[in-house]
C-alpha cells in the first residue's frame, strides 16, 4: 500500500498493525457508509460503542481461554500416554 511505502518503517511488527488499521477502516467504510471522522455521533454514542466493542473483546478471550485450556489437557494425557508406553517399550 502507498501509505507504508511513504512510512518507510523499519518495525515490520508495526507496519503489520498499520496495514491491518487501514484495511479494517476500509472494510469499516465498505459496510457502515463512513469513517470515524462523522460528525453525527454524540461522545455517548462513541463510548457506547467502545463499550460494546471492549465487551466482545472479553469474550473473545474467555473463548480462546477455554480452547487453550483445552488443548493443554489434551496435551497432558497425550505426554502421560507417551510416558506409558516409553516405560513399557524399556522393560520389554
Amino acid at each position: 500500500m502507498q501509505v507504508m511505502t511513504m512510512m518507510n518503517m523499519s518495525d515490520t511488527n508495526v507496519e503489520e498493525v498499520v496495514e491491518k488499521y487501514i484495511t479494517r477502516s476500509e472494510a469499516g467504510f465498505k459496510k457502515y457508509g463512513h469513517y470515524t471522522t462523522r460528525q453525527d455521533l454524540s461522545i455517548e454514542d462513541w463510548l457506547t460503542h467502545l463499550q460494546e466493542e471492549l465487551m466482545d473483546a472479553t469474550v473473545y478471550i474467555q473463548a480462546l481461554r477455554k480452547q487453550m485450556q483445552e488443548q493443554q489437557r489434551e496435551l497432558a494425557i497425550l505426554r502421560c500416554q507417551n510416558k506409558l508406553y516409553s516405560n513399557y517399550i524399556e522393560s520389554t
